[in-house]
């Protein structure tokens, strides 16, 4: 079985039939319409297989039917929880491009390759992102730039940057 992306995060309830308002965490769009099954993963990391019966987009976040919550109540419960598919569902992307969850976690060295630590949030700035890349008690903000990153693989789950190019912070984190 392939890893399980999450594409969506519960908000809250809605309506009486056990609804739930779902933030998107996807850049896909139309990713819930025709959605069939998904896990839905609780803040505890208990999972749950459901299936999705209906899909409705409201404003700036979706409404959806999950067969595994029957009541305004139960569906309460599972406030914040994350809804999510295999990654072999993902639609692939031109080359050069990644989703979020293919580089949170990848190992990030400099080009004479010592390890400055892992990947560990994706800030968007606007003309581009830029990752947060913690270890060893230091914490380095490395420009998601193109003259920036010298090489990065997915498969092997790393980065090499050009450590000129990056800003670094000699304090704890």
């Amino acid at each position: 079985m392939s890893e399980l992306v999450a594409i969506g995060q519960i908000v809250k309830s809605f309506g009486v039939k056990g609804d739930v308002r779902v933030k998107s965490l996807s850049d896909v769009p139309g990713r819930f319409e025709g959605l069939r099954e998904v896990t839905i993963e609780m803040p505890s990391g208990k999972t749950i297989e459901t299936v999705v019966s209906r899909v409705r987009k409201d404003l700036d976040s979706y409404v959806i039917g999950l067969e595994a919550l029957a009541s305004p109540e139960e569906a309460a419960l599972f406030r914040g929880s994350l809804l999510k598919i295999p990654e072999d569902q993902v639609p692939g992307l031109p080359d050069g491009q990644y989703y979020e969850f293919q580089l949170i976690g990848m190992a990030v060295k400099d080009e004479h390759g010592q390890l400055l630590g892992f990947l560990e949030e994706i800030m968007e700035t606007g003309s581009h992102p830029v990752f947060v890349v913690r270890g060893s008690g230091r914490e380095w903000l490395v420009p998601g730039r193109q003259a920036v990153i010298a090489s990065m693989d997915v498969v092997q789950r790393s980065m090499t940057v050009r450590r000129e190019d990056i800003v670094g912070d000699d304090h704890a984190v």
